[in-house]
């Protein structure tokens, strides 16, 4: 259920919809508890498997980093 979750949120911010045609054809969901466990480990890698695949497709948004705008010292230990 959590990658379901992490699909929509993922959907609701970027207003992106993630293919998950493979996953849709294996005709398995977190509620389908008669379901064996491999087939609930396959759905689960496949669906994992399309949401990456969605994401490494897209751009790498840059970030600008600036000391200036650092609110803490980050203290490290040796």
């Amino acid at each position: 259920m959590l990658m379901i979750h992490i699909k929509k949120y993922y959907e609701g911010i970027t207003n992106e919809e993630i293919g998950t045609e493979r996953y849709a054809s294996l005709e398995i969901s977190p509620v389908h508890i008669h379901k064996d466990k491999k087939a609930h480990k396959d759905a689960l890698l496949t669906l994992g498997d399309e949401i990456v695949t969605h994401i490494h497709g897209k751009p790498v948004p840059v970030v600008n980093y600036s000391s200036e705008t650092a609110t803490q010292t980050v203290a490290a230990e040796h």
